[in-house]
C-alpha cells in the first residue's frame, strides 16, 4: 500500500513540476500560458498546485505551445489514473467513454456530483490517507467529472436514497453547498438525479453501490465495497444490475419532486 500511495504522489506531482519549468523556461505567466491555450488562468494554477488532474487537451495543447515533443500528454496519462484506487480504474476508463451512465447510491452524493469540499471530507475519512494523497485523491475525482461537461457527454441517471441527503459530510456549509450544486446539476437536460424517500422504507438498493455504463460496443457494471470495487461484465449478471436500477427508479420520486426535496433539505443545512 505504501507503494502504491507513493505513486500517486508522483504521478500529479510530476506533471506539475515539469508544466511549470516548461512554462517559466518559455518566460511565460500562467496567465498568458491560459490564454495561449485557451484554458482558465485558474485551471493551470490548480494543476500547477496539483488540485486538479490535467485533462488529455490542456495537456496537448501545452505541448503544442511550450514546443514539447509530447512530454505533458505522456505524463498526463499516469497523472489522471495514479490517484484513482487500482481497483477502480479500469471501469473509470468505461466510464470516461460511456454514452449512457446509471449509478445508485445509498449512503453518499455520487462522485460524478461531488463539490470538491464534500470530496476532501468523504476522502479524508479514508485511513492513513496524508495531506498529499488526499490532496491528489480528491483533484481526481472531481477530473471525473469532465465527462458531464464535454460536447457530446453521456446520458447520466443518478438514483440516490435521500439518506445521503441528510449526512451532513463536512458539516453544514458543505452540505449546503453540495446540495445546492446537486440540483444545479439535475436541471442539465443530459443528467436525472432521482431520490428514493425514506418513506419508501426497504428496498433493494439498501446492500449497497453500484453503477452500469454502456458504451456503442458494450455493457459494464461496477459494484463497490469500501475498500475495493468489482467489475461486472457477464450479460446476465449486467441484466439484474439494470432491473435493479429500473426498480429504484420507480421507487423514487419524480425529477421535480427530486429536485424539491433536494433543496429543502438544503436549507436545512443552511438553517
Amino acid at each position: 500500500m505504501a507503494g502504491s500511495s507513493q505513486g500517486d504522489r508522483s504521478g500529479l506531482g510530476i506533471f506539475a513540476a515539469e508544466l511549470a519549468a516548461a512554462r517559466a523556461a518559455a518566460s511565460l505567466t500562467q496567465e498568458e500560458l491560459a490564454s495561449r491555450v485557451t484554458f482558465s488562468a485558474s485551471t493551470i494554477s490548480m494543476v500547477e498546485q496539483r488540485r486538479r488532474v490535467p485533462s488529455a487537451d490542456l495537456a496537448r495543447r501545452c505541448d503544442e505551445v511550450l514546443g514539447l515533443p509530447g512530454t505533458l500528454r505522456r505524463l498526463q496519462q499516469h497523472a489522471q489514473a495514479a490517484p484513482l484506487p487500482a481497483w477502480f480504474r479500469p471501469y473509470a476508463e468505461v466510464e470516461a467513454a460511456a454514452t449512457v451512465l446509471r449509478s445508485w447510491q445509498p449512503m453518499v452524493i455520487d462522485g460524478l456530483a461531488q463539490t470538491e469540499d464534500y470530496a476532501r471530507a468523504l476522502l479524508a475519512e479514508q485511513p492513513g490517507t496524508s495531506e498529499d494523497q488526499l490532496e491528489d485523491r480528491v483533484a481526481a475525482r472531481i477530473s471525473r467529472q469532465e465527462i458531464l461537461a464535454r460536447a457530446e457527454p453521456p446520458v447520466v441517471t443518478m438514483i440516490m436514497d435521500e439518506a445521503v441527503l441528510i449526512r451532513p459530510v463536512g458539516g453544514p456549509k458543505v452540505m449546503h453547498g453540495q446540495l445546492v450544486h446537486l440540483e444545479a446539476l439535475a436541471r442539465q437536460p443530459d443528467v436525472t438525479v432521482l431520490i428514493v424517500p425514506l418513506a419508501s422504507g426497504a428496498h433493494c438498493g439498501l446492500l449497497g453501490a453500484f453503477a452500469v455504463a454502456e458504451t456503442q460496443a458494450s455493457r459494464t457494471g461496477f459494484m463497490e465495497s469500501p475498500d475495493e470495487g468489482l467489475i461486472v461484465e457477464h450479460p446476465p449478471a449486467v441484466g439484474r444490475l439494470l432491473r435493479a436500477l429500473d426498480i429504484l427508479a420507480s421507487e423514487a420520486l419524480p425529477r421535480a419532486a427530486s429536485r424539491d426535496l433536494i433543496l429543502r433539505r438544503a436549507d436545512e443545512h443552511d438553517s
